[in-house]
């Protein structure tokens, strides 16, 4: 749980999510911006983003993807829609391996401890499988 001005706690929280994969992280959150990114800087070599996303109020912008992608070369980043059938935000650490973790998030990485928010870890990820498959044929996102 992230109290109300715990700005650095939840983004220690969100990159502490985020060092554990070894293979993949998938952020679902249509509500983007380039500290999305920037909570990415320290992952694991080799582990495939995707954000899937949206990117509601155009928070991201193309020259801070590309800024981003200049600084961080070797963090891989693919952006898909939503299609506008998520309200909730997700995180799916290391998807349809033995290490897979799937995190419920209150708040969007961009903003969590303005507010009090949480980030709960599931326990039936398989349940997710069904909607994961689906969004990963989805269309790209152009940011």
């Amino acid at each position: 749980m992230f109290l109300n001005g715990n700005k650095i706690k939840a983004d220690i929280a969100y990159q502490s999510i985020y060092a554990k994969a070894l293979k993949t992280i998938y952020i679902i959150d249509n509500y983007i911006s380039l500290k999305t990114l920037v909570l990415l800087k320290n992952i694991n070599v080799n582990v495939q983003v995707i954000i899937f996303s949206d990117n509601i109020n155009h928070g991201l912008h193309k020259i801070e993807y590309t800024d981003f992608t200049k600084e961080y070369p070797s963090i891989n980043i693919t952006f898909k829609i939503t299609n506008g059938v998520f309200h909730d935000r997700y995180i799916i650490v290391d998807y349809d391996t033995k290490n897979e973790i799937v995190y419920h998030c209150g708040p969007s990485s961009k903003d969590a401890g303005n507010k009090v928010g949480s980030v709960n870890k599931v326990n039936d990820n398989i349940i997710y499988h069904p909607i994961i498959d689906k969004l990963k044929d989805n269309k790209e996102l152009e940011i």
